[in-house]
């Protein structure tokens, strides 16, 4: 059975005058978002910023869960996800997105901690929904 997970956005008006609001399913999250808050630095937010937020989500999760199956549980994952937003041929995309993770966990060799880290960049479930965009990790065992 699959788990079927929400989100929600409204567009009113053209660009780059117009503006949108944004909302998740469980309430967690609602925000504005508009022409300046994605190609400037105006106020809200944008679609590249809450692809960065859910793919850095989901990397520390899975990158926590690799860990401890592999008999070392993490005291903390952070990871930061830099999603590039760029003009090219006439339009926007995401070329790259760079992936940077940091963990305390105890009793791991920085040989494991990188090939785990590594296997989780193409193993997360949001990684592999990006699969089409270049990806980058640099990963810091604390």
């Amino acid at each position: 059975m699959a788990i079927v997970r929400k989100g929600e956005a409204e567009w009113k008006g053209g660009v780059p005058e117009g503006s949108g609001s944004v909302s998740v399913q469980s309430g967690a999250f609602k925000g504005t978002y508009g022409f300046k808050s994605r190609m400037e630095d105006g106020p809200g937010t944008n679609p590249e910023e809450l692809i960065g937020a859910a793919h850095a989500a989901c990397y520390s999760m899975a990158f926590s869960l690799a860990l401890a199956q592999a008999g070392h549980v993490a005291t903390s994952v952070r990871t930061t996800s830099k999603v590039h937003l760029e003009k090219r041929d006439g339009g926007y995309m995401i070329p790259l997105i760079e992936l940077e993770t940091e963990g305390n966990v105890p009793g791991i060799s920085d040989e494991q901690f990188q090939k785990l880290a590594t296997a989780t960049k193409t193993g997360c479930p949001v990684s592999r929904a990006l699969a089409a965009v270049e990806m980058t990790l640099v990963a810091k065992l604390l």
